[in-house]
């Protein structure tokens, strides 16, 4: 991270702005890659998931573990009636090589419950969902619990039409065992804050899925700009495009592509 902000960072939170998912977690701020191993971001964060700039690698793999079932039910939610444990609500998108959202992604979870136990005979706490056009999912259930020998984590198998399965799994930041278990991949770390006595999470997927790169940078139009590429933009800000007023509606960094009158989600014209 050279401190210049990829086009995935401002994508997301376009695809944010128009989506039913939790806004504030779901903003420009922390992405799962600024995140170091304790919960803290710093110019000396590890190289977590790909910042997605045109043929990034993809979102690495991990072991799938002795434990996974095929033919999981299609849910998002994989709580049910008086379940313990403390609620988690993990959202993210997925991307493909050039920054795009892919939608029709399959992705099916499998975790273990709140001692730390998988269910090898029924399904519970394992489901199935497939990103909408957005390339967003949200997964509900618990943090899960310590099995013997790792530390806290989620497995997850991704498949996007036509192309191969990535199978990975996801960790939690802060955790005690991350240091000691010899399958933790700093690049996996998901970002996470407590949330109205649960937690909520956020990660996004890069898959090993060619694209046509996204649109780039166009001249602005005759009448007078102040907008201006590589500005950070608060909430609230306005600026003028083509001698049109603009109101920013959600914090972000300026970049080729998004300008005003072709990101509604991030600004209101006038």
């Amino acid at each position: 991270m050279d401190g210049h902000p990829s086009r995935k960072t401002v994508l997301r939170a376009a695809l944010a702005a128009g989506v039913a998912t939790p806004a504030a977690l779901m903003g420009v701020p922390a992405l799962a890659r600024t995140v170091t191993a304790d919960g803290t971001t710093n110019g000396a964060a590890p190289p977590l998931t790909p910042s997605c700039d045109d043929g990034d690698d993809p979102t690495p793999p991990q072991m799938e573990g002795p434990y996974f079932k095929p033919n999981s039910p299609r849910r998002t939610s994989l709580l049910e009636s008086n379940t313990p444990g403390v609620r988690l609500t993990v959202t993210g998108y997925v991307f493909g090589l050039a920054c795009r959202p892919l939608s029709g992604v399959l992705l099916d979870f499998w975790q273990a419950d709140v001692n730390g136990a998988y269910d090898n005979v029924g399904f519970r706490f394992r489901g199935h969902q497939f990103t909408g056009e957005g390339g967003a999912f949200t997964l509900t259930t618990i943090v899960p619990g310590l099995y013997p020998g790792r530390t806290r984590h989620l497995h997850v198998k991704l498949q996007a039409p036509g192309r191969p399965v990535l199978t990975t799994q996801l960790y939690f930041p802060g955790e005690p065992r991350n240091n000691t278990d010899a399958l933790f991949d700093p690049r996996l770390l998901m970002t996470v804050r407590d949330a109205g006595g649960g937690r909520e999470a956020a990660f996004d997927f890069v898959l090993d899925v060619p694209q046509t790169p996204g649109p780039g940078p166009t001249t602005p139009p005759p009448g007078g700009s102040t907008w201006a590429v590589g500005t950070a933009y608060r909430p609230g800000d306005r600026v003028t495009y083509g001698g049109a007023a603009y109101t920013c509606l959600q914090g972000h960094t300026a970049q080729p592509g998004w300008e005003p009158p072709r990101a509604p989600a991030l600004w209101r014209a006038g």
